[in-house]
């Protein structure tokens, strides 16, 4: 060829030369050691970095350009060139790795020898090739959105991010076919490079032709190779997309070991090449000339990993160890979230706890007890619920975000469609589905549909979405934390109805979520005062005021969270006299309650478990704490903390008669002179009182000579109880 850019045999020396010399960090030699564990079969896959090309120093800047701008061959380059390369196995196949006998018995015949003079007989290196080559693009640089791939980009290697829509099932891609002859016996080989292949039905060998006899051809489906295939729908992302306008989707073709690496609802950057496509069957009619694109993928990179699947680096090894060691570090990691949003702290910590969660329990008879938290932010306009989940979203590894009125009862479980391709009924995941070992947030749950509403039942505590449509029964797996956001019934919450009437839930879908929180916005000069400050700050300088430390970034909570959902804790067993008792009193205090807050049932006794072992794993502990416990209780309490401070209003109580009452309903119950200042303090925390007012009210009332109050710890001891 009379081109440079064409001349095929420098471009197979200056590959070969590539692979054999190209050292990595330490020295060695990196290529010919991937091709050492291909060879003794410890995977299938070659890929050939373009960061590797740039840096090694013997190849030129044009042949860099030339594998960009024609991959496809670069390709088939590597690929003949690594046949050449490619080292006897240092180590026995595994046992699981198939001998093929067709392929050994063609060796024997010498079918493949350059003698054979009839080139149909002559065997593609395809059919003996155990490994695939892909060439991934460089680490550096900004990915495209599927807006700005155009028509230059044909035949390139490109990156694009996006967002996975949906995918199909792995099917088996034929990659060369083999033929045999009834007549002469010969076998005929043909390459397929397209999906769609024209199948040979005369034999064209020297023998049949000499005889002038057709002979006729039968497709050997043992003797031909397949390639796994995939096919996947990717769409722009939400922040690509312009104004006015809806995302673009471009379909994805993973072949090989790329297959099942993505999932819908991940978030990944792809890189592949662009290449065009016509047209088949009856579409071919209608479209004429137009062809369509698609994604030849080389390389999947995830954004966010999931838990199971974090390797933490060394220095964030050291990093956690540190945080782990420090013991403000639930106070720090709470802190963390949504730094810019002014307070919520205990809000914070609730919906870290949901990110944290528990272990799910599996007994023996195959009962199975959800580990996943469930919270519902109920609250006035304007406190922020929206950005909390927005941020919750973007925080965890796997998370859907959508809101009560844009979604129906089948869009959050599933739906049943028909595939395009091929033209089949099949399942199409909801927000719940997408959801899975993730978190769905709902925006606007009031706003939903009574219908939509039971549709979320199940889910919430089976964890599970039942289909019975179109001949299709199966049961999906939702195995979700929902994070729902909504408003009382009235738009604002109105103090003059009860509570059950604000809350406007059906107490079946109440008792499901673990944390009711209950997020009043009421008038107060210095809260007011201190908010709009913050706003004001956050507004001019587009970060948030110092907290007293720097707020831990997204991916060091995500990498801290991972190594903390590997623990499972345990309840110890001198602590569940405590909680049964802990669980009793507050169905005690419900029953008495004329205008109850909340719905008590035995799953709200799950829910302290639940919250006490996502805070025992946060200390990276194997076994609870009775502070875990009470701190637990504390969030259930303060989840109606507004509440609490209204009705004290009403009844005319201060804060310190209020404590006192606390304390002598306490001492009266168990029926004890003497109370710890640690049990004091866990009492009145639960009823949203701070340690000043505590030692106000013991102040006071040791004054009135009620109670003595020891010195140094603070310990209680009633003069008349």
């Amino acid at each position: 060829m009379a081109t440079k850019g064409l001349d095929l045999t420098a471009d197979k020396a200056l590959a070969k030369d590539f692979l054999k010399n190209f050292a990595d960090a330490h020295g060695e030699p990196k290529y010919l050691k991937i091709l050492q564990d291909v060879a003794n079969r410890k995977f299938r896959a070659v890929q050939i970095e373009l960061d590797d090309l740039f840096n090694y120093k013997d190849l030129d800047e044009e042949f860099l350009q030339r594998v960009t701008e024609n991959t496809r061959r670069y390709i088939s380059i590597f690929a003949s060139v690594i046949d050449d390369l490619m080292p006897p196995p240092t180590e026995p196949l595994p046992a699981d790795e198939d001998v093929d006998i067709l392929m050994t018995q063609r060796s024997e015949d010498g079918m493949d020898s350059a003698e054979n003079a009839d080139p149909l007989q002559r065997m593609p290196p395809e059919i003996n090739r155990f490994f695939e080559v892909y060439i991934k693009a460089f680490s550096k640089g900004a990915p495209l959105t599927i807006r700005q791939v155009n028509a230059s980009h044909i035949g390139q290697l490109v990156k694009i991010s996006g967002i996975v829509t949906r995918c199909s099932d792995v099917k088996p891609l034929m990659q060369v076919a083999v033929y045999t002859c009834e007549d002469c016996g010969f076998e005929i080989y043909q390459e397929v490079t397209s999906r769609v292949f024209m199948p040979l039905f005369e034999c064209p060998s020297k023998r049949c032709k000499l005889n002038k006899a057709k002979g006729n051809l039968i497709l050997q489906l043992r003797a031909s190779k397949f390639l796994k295939f995939q096919e996947a729908k990717m769409q722009e992302l939400a922040e690509h997309v312009p104004k006015g306008h809806i995302p673009r989707s471009m379909t994805v073709h993973l072949r090989g070991d790329l297959t099942r690496k993505v999932a819908p609802g991940d978030v990944v950057e792809i890189s592949g090449i662009f290449l065009p496509i016509p047209y088949v069957g009856f579409r071919a009619m209608r479209a004429g000339l137009i062809a369509d694109t698609f994604l030849e993928a080389m390389s999947v990179t995830h954004f966010k990993k999931k838990y199971e699947e974090y390797e933490l680096m060394e220095d964030e090894q050291e990093q956690i160890e540190r945080l782990a060691e420090d013991g403000d570090i639930y106070n720090k990691l709470s802190r963390s979230l949504a730094p810019e949003i002014f307070g919520h702290e205990d809000v914070k910590k609730a919906l870290f706890l949901l990110l944290v969660g528990a272990p799910h329990r599996k007994l023996k008879d195959g009962m199975k007890i959800r580990g996943d938290l469930h919270i519902c932010l109920m609250g006035d306009p304007g406190v922020a619920k929206s950005q909390l989940l927005k941020h919750i979203i973007n925080v965890a590894p796997r998370g859907v975000y959508t809101t009560g009125k844009g979604s129906s009862g089948v869009g959050l479980t599933a739906a049943v469609q028909r595939d395009p391709v091929t033209n089949e009924m099949v399942l199409e995941g909801g927000a719940l589905v997408l959801a899975d070992m993730g978190i769905c947030a709902i925006d606007e749950f009031d706003k939903m549909e009574e219908t939509d509403k039971t549709a979320i039942h199940e889910v919430m505590e089976q964890q599970t979405v039942s289909i019975a449509k179109a001949g299709i029964t199966t049961s999906l797996n939702a195995r979700t934390a929902i994070l729902a956001a909504a408003n009382p019934a009235w738009g604002r919450y109105d103090l003059r109805r009860t509570p059950a009437e604000n809350i406007n839930l059906p107490p079946a879908l109440l008792s499901r979520f673990d944390l009711l929180w209950l997020i009043l916005d009421r008038a107060d000069m210095d809260s007011d005062l201190e908010l709009a400050r913050h706003v004001v700050y956050v507004h001019q300088h587009l970060e948030s005021p110092a907290l007293g430390f720097a707020p831990l970034e997204p991916s060091l909570i995500r990498a801290y969270i991972s190594a903390a959902r590997k623990i499972s804790p345990s309840v110890p067993k001198e602590l569940e006299e405590y909680i049964v008792t802990a669980y009793a009193s507050i169905r005690q205090d419900e029953a008495k309650s004329k205008a109850p807050h909340s719905y008590t049932t035995i799953r709200t006794l799950l829910s302290i478990l639940r919250l006490s072992i996502a805070l025992a794993r946060l200390r990276f502990s194997e076994t609870v704490a009775q502070s875990d416990v009470d701190e637990a209780l504390r969030l259930m309490q303060m989840s109606k903390f507004s509440l609490y401070s209204e009705d004290r209003q009403r009844s005319g109580l201060d804060a310190i008669s209020d404590i006192y009452s606390v304390l002598r309903d306490e001492a009266a119950r168990t029926n004890c002179m003497d109370i710890s200042y640690a049990h004091a303090m866990n009492w009145i925390s639960r009823k949203g009182y701070s340690e000043a007012q505590l030692k106000e009210c013991l102040e006071e009332y040791a004054a009135l000579n009620v109670w003595q109050i020891h010195p140094d710890t603070f310990d209680i001891r009633f003069i008349d109880v």
